[in-house]
């Protein structure tokens, strides 16, 4: 009979064997198997570590390149980024730096550029694969989103800039190089294709579209990829809440002219 009186934790991500004088402190971890801070710590990359922790696999140099060079794309989305703002606009009004990622990750998560929308650009992944004439005919009837109580219904194709006139030149720079060093199919794919699909979409792709299309090349669920698309993006907004905590409202950008205080 199993002793009841020993709590079991169902993970296959994590491993841990307590101290012999501390039963609530570990003396090893071991995530995926792997010995995290006998082994892991002196010889991954965080991009390795982060790629197990999701895959519980190591990736291989291909896929360690991508999601790197993904990483580093979406790292700080700029003041323009709606989630960038919304960091900022706690920073500047005194709130906690907490309440900063907070927001973030609140305006980040939706349909507009945001990690819900790259769940269904992924969904449309699965569903159309490298087929044009499927694709096509998804962005002009698209799913209904399953969770009505939750989200909206998408307003454009899912991966593409709705208020966009062109695709921006960063956009195009960061698929040609994760086609590139990723030696990914769907990347190369949607490069070569990009021009037919934003025909379809009336609207240019999108750094969404791109982090869709290599969370699918590196094999993530659409829940998995939501969840890193989140994650990756959350140093830019905390950097220039921070910045601009200390400039304060009266540097805030794009305003500048637009406050007048009558004394």
């Amino acid at each position: 009979m199993p002793d009841e009186s020993v709590e079991v934790i169902n993970t296959k991500i994590w491993r841990e064997t307590p101290e012999a004088d501390n039963p609530f402190a570990a003396a090893e971890c071991f995530c995926s198997g792997y010995d995290v801070y006998g082994d892991l710590l002196k010889n991954a990359s965080f991009i390795d570590y982060l790629y197990l922790l999701f895959k519980l696999e190591p990736p291989n140099s291909q896929q360690s390149a991508l999601l790197e060079g993904l990483a580093i794309a979406l790292a700080n989305s700029g003041p323009r980024d709606h989630s960038v703002r919304a960091a900022m606009n706690a920073g500047v009004g005194g709130s906690t730096h907490a309440s900063a990622l907070i927001a973030a990750l609140s305006v980040g998560a939706g349909n507009l550029g945001g990690a819900r929308e790259v769940f269904h650009a992924i969904e449309y992944w699965q569903h159309c694969n490298t087929s044009l004439e499927e694709w096509q005919q998804l962005i002009k009837n698209p799913p209904q989103e399953g969770r009505v109580d939750v989200w909206l219904p998408m307003e454009h194709a899912p991966g593409f800039d709705s208020n966009g006139m062109s695709c921006p030149t960063p956009v195009k720079q960061t698929l040609a190089h994760l086609a590139e060093v990723g030696q990914a199919p769907y990347l190369i794919w949607l490069q070569e294709n990009r021009q037919q699909l934003e025909a379809y979409a009336d609207c240019p792709l999108a750094f969404s579209g791109v982090a869709a299309a290599a969370f699918y090349d590196l094999g993530f669920l659409p829940e998995q990829a939501e969840m890193l698309y989140l994650l990756l993006r959350l140093p830019g907004a905390a950097v220039h809440s921070l910045e601009q905590e200390k400039l304060g409202w009266r540097k805030y950008p794009f305003f500048a002219n637009s406050f007048k205080l009558n004394s």
